[in-house]
């Protein structure tokens, strides 16, 4: 049974009988892999098996990185919220707008508070306020049934960002944001892991080591 053989450097050797491919693998100090070998004549290469690896592993790691899933994150509150309570969800938003996420906003009325929409409206568009610098609005405040939201969609400079050290977060007069450095004590949105897809990888057959295979094809 004959091979393709190519060099390393990609240009094709022509075809040979395994142990010959296997010798001159040898003779450059190089591991013989089979790398298409359903191809007629199976085609063969010349390379170091182990930067090969290296290199096949540092392309899967770039493709998962590239196909992070954006997930939809959502925050819900009351009209009645306190400033406390809005400041902590705040920087849960940012925490998720700064890892690439987009959010969703929501505020829930209850019997009498249906009568305070332009409340809910107002905390939607001051929580939108607090993200500006790292968001923008996708949808506007809307009404639905009892419950009013809005779409916030990171910024593309910003997606691959961490999240900021400074946070921002409302004052208790004018509504405007000030910042302020706190931690998060009680976050009410859990983060759910990225499904990233999983890049197939091809198998290719090596060579045994030079000292050991004299003679003979690896499969």
């Amino acid at each position: 049974k004959e091979v393709r053989l190519v060099a390393q450097d990609g240009t094709p050797l022509g075809i040979m009988g395994p142990k010959d491919a296997l010798k001159r693998a040898i003779a450059e100090g190089l591991d013989l892999v089979k790398v298409s070998p359903t191809a007629k004549p199976p085609v063969c290469k010349i390379m170091d098996y182990g930067k090969f690896k290296f290199d096949q592993q540092k392309r899967e790691k770039e493709q998962k990185k590239a196909s992070h899933a954006v997930e939809l994150k959502e925050i819900k509150m009351s009209p009645s919220i306190g400033q406390n309570d809005f400041n902590t969800k705040l920087r849960n938003g940012q925490k998720f707008l700064s890892a690439g996420d987009r959010l969703k906003v929501t505020v829930r009325f209850r019997g009498r508070e249906m009568t305070h929409l332009d409340i809910g409206r107002q905390h939607l568009m001051d929580f939108a306020e607090g993200c500006s610098d790292i968001a923008v609005v996708d949808k506007a405040p809307n009404l639905e049934g009892k419950l009013m939201s809005i779409f916030l969609s990171p910024k593309p400079a910003l997606k691959e960002q961490k999240p900021p050290k400074n946070q921002t977060a409302r004052d208790d007069k004018g509504g405007k944001p000030e910042v302020k450095n706190s931690e998060d004590k009680n976050p009410e949105s859990k983060k759910s892991e990225s499904k990233a897809a999983k890049p197939e990888v091809s198998t290719a057959e090596v060579s045994a080591p030079a000292a050991e295979a004299a003679g003979t094809t690896k499969e």
